[in-house]
């Protein structure tokens, strides 16, 4: 915490919170108006401050309660019903998953369990091994024969890490193992089992229904198109707009919160922005006298993209065939592709991981007991990850909380946020996560057209919500 923060540590209330988050967001909505999003935070079972900005739809400013397709956020909250379930004792995470699902067996697939596909352990990361093309991946039925089939494939140079992101193939495998063992459909057991319970059943999907796909979130250059038509134009559309950052948005960083941690983690790490981006603010003061940051620059302190393995990122994401899913299309929206395409609202993502910072508890309801808790929160992997670059540390579908102000947080013997936390973010640079030593759980959802790897609001919005957290104690 800076020292102007200790100043004022006293005076920060909920309402400051509030203030403070929505001033922040509506900074990050940088030159991509109308795009925005929507924060929620919860502590210890309730919403201490949420803020939205923007358009979700033509028709429709972004709110809390606003729908939208967050990427592989959803994975939080479909390993989050496994564990329910294995709290209601139908799932065990060290059985193989064969025992439950006897087809999956094939292709020397019979010894792999929960444990090792939920902390991405267990080899089965690449679309590539399987040979369907964007259509295929619509049809859930088709999908879990083509699971049930497929090999085990290594990742290339397999000895450098301890796990290898699923992208995809995780939630067919998940998401079966679940039918198999409740004899419902995904959605039906989503719902009895974790959405029913948190009151959340109508904001929080793995295949969105026809009468509310419409209520979804758009992209900003789809707010023309509707209905078919965007899916007539999904070969120009699917890909997110790069573009290089304005002098707006180069010094709108340079005013975040987060700002001179950022620069000082970039002096541990050697690392010096391009000199190029002159910093105008003659402070005297040697720190802001460096250049300033940009977009890549501030994103690498948290994503090493030279670290990225491009062969094993794109046989995790992208499917063979020359035709790629427009995940805001109408068709893809209904499917059910339960690793990528969860459709939720930020209050929903946050209720579900605020019950999970409350230790599995929610109302006076045990949705998790404290022993399953207690494993699904224990980190499996601490090296690199094959897909994503950089070390997840993932626990039982989840990874780290990635912030990297913990060390200013930290007092001696302290848990911080980087040890306690964990979440799941998503393509989109969306984000869930909760952090059980503080009992708060975060939540950031958006129509930006942006990727996880190009766009540093999630880190923004998580680093200063943990500070002013500290400034409520």
């Amino acid at each position: 915490m800076t020292e102007h923060n200790k100043e004022h540590s006293h005076a920060l209330t909920r309402m400051d919170l509030q203030q403070r988050l929505q001033q922040l967001l509506t900074v990050l909505q940088l030159d991509d108006a109308p795009a925005g999003g929507a924060v929620v935070v919860y502590q210890a079972g309730e919403c201490i401050a949420q803020a939205s900005i923007g358009m979700a739809r033509p028709d429709a400013p972004w709110q809390p309660s606003t729908l939208a397709i967050n990427f592989s956020t959803g994975k939080g909250i479909l390993a989050t019903l496994v564990h329910v379930l294995v709290s209601q004792q139908l799932l065990t995470y060290d059985v193989p998953i064969a025992k439950y699902w006897p087809k999956f067996a094939a292709n020397g697939k019979d010894k792999i369990t929960l444990r090792q596909v939920m902390s991405h352990q267990a080899d089965l990361f690449s679309i590539t091994s399987i040979d369907v093309d964007s259509d295929t991946v619509l049809d859930w039925d088709a999908m879990l024969r083509h699971v049930e089939g497929m090999p085990v494939t290594a990742p290339e140079d397999a000895a450098k890490y301890d796990s290898a992101y699923s992208a995809l193939i995780y939630g067919w495998v998940l998401g079966g193992v679940i039918e198999a063992v409740t004899h419902l459909s995904l959605a039906e057991a989503l719902r009895h089992y974790l959405t029913d319970p948190l009151g959340i059943s109508d904001s929080c999907y793995f295949g969105v229904p026809k009468d509310k796909v419409e209520q979804v979130a758009k992209l900003a250059k789809d707010f023309e198109t509707s209905g078919e038509d965007s899916v007539l134009l999904r070969n120009k559309r699917n890909k997110p707009t790069l573009k290089s950052d304005s002098q707006d948005t180069l010094h709108t960083y340079a005013s975040l919160p987060s700002y001179m941690c950022w620069q000082q983690q970039g002096l541990i790490n050697d690392q010096t922005p391009t000199p190029a981006i002159a910093n105008e603010q003659d402070t005297g003061n040697e720190q802001n006298d460096l250049p300033l940051m940009d977009t890549a620059y501030i994103s690498r302190l948290y994503f090493d993209t030279s670290q990225l393995n491009l062969k094993n990122y794109k046989a995790a994401l992208i499917p063979a065939g020359k035709q790629a899913l427009d995940y805001h299309n109408r068709k893809t929206l209904e499917a059910i592709i339960p690793a990528a395409n969860g459709v939720a609202s930020a209050d929903a993502l946050a209720t579900i991981y605020a019950m999970l910072a409350n230790g599995g508890v929610w109302q006076g309801q045990t949705l998790i007991d404290r022993a399953t808790f207690e494993q699904l929160s224990t980190p499996q992997v601490t090296g690199l990850d094959a897909v994503m670059p950089a070390p997840m540390q993932w626990r039982l579908g989840y990874h780290k909380l990635f912030s990297i102000g913990n060390n200013e947080r930290a007092t001696d013997n302290s848990v911080t946020p980087a040890t306690s936390g964990f979440g799941h973010m998503g393509y989109n640079g969306s984000v869930a996560w909760c952090d059980p030593a503080q009992q708060l759980s975060f939540t950031f959802i958006h129509n930006f057209d942006t990727t996880m790897l190009n766009d540093i609001r999630q880190f923004a919005l998580t680093e200063a919500v943990l500070d002013w957290i500290n400034e409520l104690h």
